[in-house]
């Protein structure tokens, strides 16, 4: 059967380990549709998603500049063009009307002799505060880093600091500002990836910067010159390695009408499971200090506060310009981790993007927590469903297997209950191969520990399949809901609406076969049942 599927931007959010630093690599300039054949057998597309964005070639991290604009997602990554791993910075682009299917346009932004292009963002200056609108044109401003590497490999501090370019074309061209940087570094070693977004309230531009273990936050009028504010984070929360990719945002808390500002910080390494992460901290902006809520005021390296507890999700930021009536807050990340992101088996193009994803503020049992969960855009492509109800559940129970859906292209959700307190449960894909991946939850330590050891090649790093991974469950209920999507190489697993959230990749050598679950030891009840095949062919 042959899949034909638009390519866009898997920018894989890899942070280059010799810089420590949250940056794309490879982009290919194209804007061609590619038609993969299942069951490829060559290095190159035996193991390219169905439907995550991957570049066509070469090398992707952290996604950069996104925004919408009438009817057209942008997303642009870190990206290499030149080989399959790290190198010299562009900014890569790729466009979706849907945000599930993309295509790869040319290159947007190239290193020059002020440096390689590092992560940023990308705001739509609407009143054309920055002047850069001609004949009626609304400007897309981007803000990035420009990585001066002679003075990295020097030990100088200074070698990082932020740009501006500007687009009439609505994102499509990019011409840079010659009076870069705008904001020069002040002696800051690590000083990059700029997040701006437009402060309604205080009616300013607000940028959220990383360095080494603070976002420092600057404001402006017209996005060409920068006052710093104040700053946040030092001693508080995870910092077993860098700061990276901030993105700092009002919502609003489901059901109420109060704000809070939420900031998302990524590092490296010091994630969840170790290696790349993506944490986040809740309270109040007031225009110039951010200042988190009680509980989040001295957070320890190990919290529970993560965007996504998994290994495979890294340096994630939101799209700017989402229309006010749309309301969401949309979120993507980097689909790997930089513990091995150079060394996965996918040798002609590296990274994938997770699922776009709506993020969520909700209030329980007094603390802020944010939730997320696929964009509904992807019910659009749901084809051949299987549902089932009140089964009664042991040992193994297999709820679906390939003679109803292809699993390497699934969404599945199900619901359980009866959880005993000290019942041990596990959900498992396997296949003819004897491989598998099995997740498995710990009801009286609310513990969730997954398992890709058996899960096929992972030979490529001692990092990547040593140890299971964690992740607490945020409430503690005797049922549990779960969402799950399934992909060729890559499980998303949204737990309980998107209060525990796990990414992990895995390359097996067969496709998986069945999906079952079950207990040792304890019966219980999976309520409800559901499974489609998502398909791309006609879109």
């Amino acid at each position: 059967m042959m899949n034909k599927i638009k390519f866009g931007l898997t920018s894989l959010a890899v942070c280059c380990l010799f810089f420590n630093s949250c940056k794309d690599q490879n982009s290919e300039e194209t804007s061609e549709e590619i038609t993969q054949t299942e069951g490829e057998e060559n290095s190159g597309d035996a193991y390219r998603p169905n439907f995550h964005f991957t570049p066509e070639k070469n090398w992707m991290n952290d996604p950069n500049g996104m925004f919408y604009l009438d009817g057209t997602y942008h997303l642009y990554f870190q990206y290499y063009p030149d080989d399959n791993v790290w190198g010299p910075m562009h900014w890569g682009h790729a466009t979706s009307k849907d945000m599930i299917t993309w295509e790869e346009q040319e290159i947007a932004l190239f290193p020059d002799e002020k440096g390689y292009i590092f992560s940023g963002s990308a705001v739509v200056d609407k009143d054309n505060t920055s002047g850069f609108g001609e004949d009626g044109k609304i400007p897309v401003v981007a803000i990035f880093t420009y990585h001066e590497p002679k003075g990295a490999e020097k030990g100088e501090k200074d070698y990082q600091s932020q740009a501006i370019a500007y687009s009439l074309d609505k994102g499509m061209t990019w011409t840079k500002y010659k009076g870069n940087p705008v904001l020069p570094n002040p002696g800051i070693e690590n000083f990059r990836d700029p997040k701006v977004t437009w402060d309604k309230e205080h009616k300013q531009w607000l940028m959220a910067l990383a360095t080494t273990e603070n976002t420092l936050f600057y404001t402006s009028q017209d996005l060409k010159e920068w006052k710093k504010v104040s700053e946040f984070g030092q001693g508080n929360g995870a910092h077993d390695g860098v700061w990276e990719c901030p993105d700092f945002f009002p919502m609003q808390v489901e059901g109420t009408g109060e704000t809070k500002w939420v900031l998302i910080q990524s590092l490296n390494p010091g994630g969840y499971n170790g290696g790349s992460g993506t944490q986040y901290f809740v309270g109040d902006f007031d225009g110039t200090t951010f200042t988190p809520e009680e509980n989040m005021s001295n957070l320890e390296e190990k919290h529970d506060y993560w965007i996504d507890f998994g290994r495979d999700n890294y340096a994630g930021v939101t799209w700017a310009n989402v229309p006010e009536e749309d309301g969401r807050k949309l979120f993507l990340g980097w689909m790997s981790n930089w513990l091995y992101a150079q060394e996965v088996p996918t040798e002609t193009w590296r990274s994938a993007m997770t699922i776009a994803r709506e993020l969520k503020l909700i209030k329980e049992d007094g603390q802020y927590l944010v939730t997320s969960q696929p964009v509904e855009e992807l019910q659009k492509f749901r084809g051949e469903v299987v549902k089932k109800s009140a089964l009664s559940a042991n040992k193994d129970l297999v709820l679906i297997d390939t003679s109803a859906i292809d699993l390497s292209k699934a969404e599945v959700k199900f619901s359980i209950s009866g959880l005993e307190e000290d019942g041990n449960y596990h959900f498992t894909l396997s296949n003819e191969k004897g491989e598998k991946f099995v997740v498995n939850y710990d009801h009286s330590k609310q513990k969730f520990s997954m398992d890709r050891s058996k899960a096929g090649i992972n030979d490529f790093s001692d990092k990547f399949s040593g140890t299971p991974s964690t992740a607490p469950r945020i409430t503690a209920s005797n049922s549990m809901e779960v969402h799950m999507l399934l992909d060729k190489t890559s499980m998303e697993l949204f737990i309980d609406n998107g209060k525990t959230v796990i990414t992990e990749i895995f390359f097996s050598e067969k496709p998986w076969d069945t999906f079952s679950i079950g207990s040792e030891e304890k019966d219980f009840m999976v309520d409800s049942f559901e499974a489609y095949e998502l398909n791309f062919n006609n879109q």
